[in-house]
Parts: C-alpha cells; structure tokens; sequence
C-alpha cells in the first residue's frame, strides 16, 4: 500500500516546475538556483561576522512601515485582549527598527530581513522579498561602495558565474567599480544640465520641464520636478549603468535625499547613492540623517504628496524620531538580496530564486 501523500508544493526555477503531491518515498533535489541561494547567504554571513558584525533580527509589524511617497505597504490589524483594535504594518524595509538598535548602543548591524511592498510585481519586484542590510556607526558612506564591491565578488566567486547578464546587458562583477554623480549622469546619458534646476533649498521645475522637452521625453503638464527627475532618470538613465563593471550613481540632490544627509562640502546634494548591475538596481545607501526635525520635515512632505496622488497617508513613528536624534554620525545600505541571487545564477526572473514566491495577481512590473 502506497503511503498517504501528505503535502502539495510548487517550486518555479529555469530549471524545474514541480506541479505534484509530493510522495514521502520519493526525494527530489532542490532546484540548483535556489542551492546557490543558500551557499550565498552563508558565505556573506561569515565575510560580515568577520567585519566585526553582529547580525540582529528586527520586528516585521510596525507602527509605521515607512514614510517615502511611493512606497507601498500591507496593512493588518492588531486586537487586544480588551478587543481594542489597532493598525499595523507589515515593513517596508527594517530601516526604522536598525536604526533604533544604532541610537540604542549597538556599532555595526546586519540582517536578512523579508520585507514587503505592496503594488509590485514583475520580474524585478515581488511582494515579499528578502532585503540584507547593514549599518556602521562612525564610518564615511563611501565605505559602503567598498562593502558592495565585496559582496558582489562573493556573489560571484559563490557562483563561478563570472559574468553577469540581464536582459541583453553584460557585467563583469570582479572588474572593481565606477561612480558617477547624478550631474554627470543627466549630462552623459540624457543630454541634461541637472545641476543649475536645483540648489540647497530649492529646485526650478521650469528650467528642467524645458530641457526634457528639448529632448523629445514625453510628461504630463501637472509632473513636479520630482517627477521629471524620476521619469529622466529611469527613462534615460538606469538602462546605461552597470554595463562592464557595478557602477555607483552618487550625489543625489538633497531633494532626493530619502533618509540621507546632505554632504558636508557640497550641501545641495546628499551623500546617497545606488549600485547598479547590468542597468538593474542592485542597492540604496546613505549617510544616515540624524536631524530629527528635518527627518518629520521630509515626512510630511511626502505623506501631503502621497495623500494628493494615492488619496492616502501612513503614520509617522514617534519611537523612531525620538531614537534618530539620539543616533550617532552613520552609513548604511539596503542590498536586494534576490535581485543579487539573480544576476549570480542567471536566472531571468525573481521568482526563480525564491523558494516559495507569493502568488498575486497584480499588474506586472518590470
């Protein structure tokens, strides 16, 4: 007699599709993308540890999931013994919660955070993701371009893929890095003098709606310059970097700051920067803002233009900015820890390299 089959479970990856009940008697190996998963994430594990780098576990509920205008999260509900019903969100990123483990003492973090954002989905995106960051407490942000460039030779030496592709795009991960000002980047690629549509305190929507149009980018008539920036930038931009070594874009003006501080020599930008591989952003670091004023500025902002747009706003953590102005001078950096998977096994999709991809039926991202 045949033993009672006990479970059901799909596996995507290039290299096998299991629709079945799975037989106790039968073992099938897993998938080789998803191996290299595992043997990827222990190897950065022990480079980290050997850093000197404590890895930490952070709550996935939160008060707040973040504040940034076009992020979006999932909401849940808590309900207390009193039956008192209170919002939760599931986190956007573990950025609040490290933070407050920085204000509270600890040097240099890491983890291996699932995250989640809603409205995403597409060969890049996914709902629930996993997201490695890391924070040092006292060191220049450039380091972090150092701490990419190594992980991404783990990646590779990991692997043995020692060339790297997305879609027609090559890379050579162990060719060193690039870095290149957001400046220069409008200039060499998009043909636009960025640097005069913005200073320290202001940006000229005018003068850089003029020059898009100069150049034949199609926008609506009511798009901000932080629209027109953003549109320019994926449009033009992204699709260039990365192409024969990881590429650093730096410098972003202090209007795209996110939760960055401005430089200390050039105030109308921040110290921020993204990695890109095969024109894919890889990563997203800072040197960390500390000004708890400024940081409920930018809140506001963008939850007023996040209520104008999505009609709706999240809460902004009190704990969190509290924390922040207790926060001594550091970097940190999120690195999607699935798109790394990709670009080191091949794979052509997401969903490839995670074990068990949610199922939605959203609108596909690319």
């Amino acid at each position: 007699m045949r033993p009672a089959q006990t479970a059901i479970f799909t596996i995507k990856s290039s290299y096998v599709s299991i629709f079945a009940l799975v037989d106790p008697l039968v073992s099938r190996r897993p998938p080789p993308l998803l191996l290299a998963r595992g043997r990827l994430k222990v190897a950065l594990r022990a480079w980290f540890e050997a850093q000197g780098f404590v890895e930490v576990e952070t709550s996935i509920l939160q008060v707040s999931p973040g504040n940034e205008t076009h992020l979006h999260a999932f909401r849940t509900e808590a309900v207390g013994t009193d039956m008192q019903r209170r919002d939760f969100y599931l986190h956007t990123s573990p950025e609040f919660a490290m933070k407050k483990l920085l204000a509270a003492g600890e040097q240099k973090i890491f983890t291996f955070a699932p995250v989640f954002r809603n409205r995403e989905h597409g060969n890049l995106h996914a709902a629930e993701f996993t997201m490695l960051e890391w924070y040092r407490v006292g060191a220049p942000y450039e380091t972090l371009w150092d701490d990419c460039g190594q992980i991404v030779k783990i990646a590779a030496e990991v692997t043995g893929l020692l060339q790297w592709s997305y879609r027609g795009k090559s890379c050579d991960p162990l060719n060193g890095y690039d870095r290149l000002t957001l400046d220069q980047a409008f200039a060499t690629f998009a043909g636009i003098a960025l640097d005069d549509t913005y200073d320290a305190t202001a940006t000229n929507r005018d003068a850089l709606a003029e020059r898009a149009r100069a150049k034949a980018i199609q926008f609506a008539d009511d798009e901000s310059w932080a629209d027109l920036f953003s549109r320019i930038l994926t449009e033009k931009i992204e699709p260039n970097l990365g192409l024969s070594r990881p590429q650093m874009l730096c410098e972003y003006p202090v209007h795209e700051a996110a939760l960055a501080r401005p430089h200390a020599r050039k105030p109308s930008v921040a110290e921020r920067f993204e990695m890109y591989i095969c024109g894919v952003e890889l990563a997203n670091g800072f040197g960390e803002l500390n000004d708890a004023t400024e940081q409920r500025r930018r809140f506001d902002k963008w939850m007023d233009d996040k209520q104008r747009i999505y009609g709706e706003r999240y809460p902004v953590d009190e704990d969190f900015l509290a924390a922040l102005a207790q926060m001594p001078p550091a970097c940190g950096c999120a690195l999607g820890f699935d798109r790394l998977v990709m670009l080191a096994t091949g794979a052509e999709r997401i969903d490839q390299v995670i074990w068990t991809p949610t199922p939605t039926c959203m609108t596909e991202k690319q």
